[in-house]
């Protein structure tokens, strides 16, 4: 029999740290789910930018977050929402925004280096909630995380099984690609800035080529790609209120994804 495996990475491969930042009122918001944030409103799209950190701090901090977004032709990727939108209404609402400036984007980057410097591999990256309903960026937000202690072995027991392993995430493909090199996943099985319907296309795709694709997540973001595979492993390894709805799709909940490897092996015995 044929297994893939397919992972998210915030939360499930990497122990993530998020900062949020209500531009208009100022207030910074940190270890808050950015997830669950977005979707406590229709209106809400958590779009992913790609900059990378250091051009953001070199920026000064009174220009306006839409402006430095046109001047430097920088892209987009939504990552989740609960609203279908075209990409066209999300990018009038993102590059032409008066609300945010490149210092709350900067304030939430340097708040979440300053708790995640010491560790030995961070993988930044940094994005915004548009709320269309104003329209324009509501939050500015970053996220760091480093591997879960054992997510590199459970990476390399899954390969000497010969399982291929795969990342389907939200998250921009540079950082996603940084974590795939340090824990020995090919960059061709890499999905980047993957909405909740996009991945469970990616779980569907994969059943074309495999006997049984199973999916690891632990996000209200994951949940369409749970109920889509064929094995649903919900993981609870980052601290966190998880949704009910994603315990009644799971096949298996773990408290580590080390145990991930043990499921796995089952099927394939």
């Amino acid at each position: 029999m044929s297994i893939a495996v397919v992972f998210d990475s915030a939360g499930t491969l990497l122990h993530t740290y998020r900062v949020a930042k209500d531009v208009r009122s100022g207030e910074l918001l940190p270890g808050i789910e950015t997830v669950s944030l977005t979707f406590s409103s229709t209106e809400r799209v958590l779009v992913v930018i790609h900059v990378h950190s250091r051009d953001v701090i070199a920026t000064p901090g009174d220009m306006l977050l839409s402006s430095y977004l046109v001047e430097h032709q920088v892209g987009f990727g939504v990552s989740c929402t609960r609203k279908v939108l075209t990409a066209d209404d999300i990018a009038h609402a993102l590059y032409h925004s008066e609300y945010a400036t490149i210092g709350d984007l900067q304030d939430c980057i340097r708040h979440v280096w300053k708790v995640c410097k010491r560790e030995a591999m961070v993988a930044m990256n940094s994005g915004v909630i548009v709320n269309m309903s104003l329209p324009g960026i509501e939050f500015a937000v970053t996220t760091g995380g480093r591997p879960f202690e054992a997510a590199r072995e459970v990476i390399s027991d899954l390969h000497r099984m010969g399982i291929p392993t795969y990342i389907a995430s939200g998250d921009r493909v540079a950082k996603l690609e940084k974590i795939a090199d340090f824990l020995g996943i090919p960059r061709d099985r890499v999905f980047g800035v993957a909405t909740p319907t996009v991945k469970a296309q990616i779980v569907a795709d994969l059943q074309g080529e495999y006997d049984r694709v199973v999916f690891v997540g632990d996000g209200i973001n994951d949940l369409c790609a749970l109920k889509k595979a064929d094995v649903a492993i919900l993981t609870e390894e980052q601290s966190g209120e998880k949704h009910r709805d994603l315990y009644q799709a799971a096949d298996h909940v773990v408290q580590n994804v080390r145990e991930v490897v043990a499921i796995v092996k089952k099927f394939r015995d």
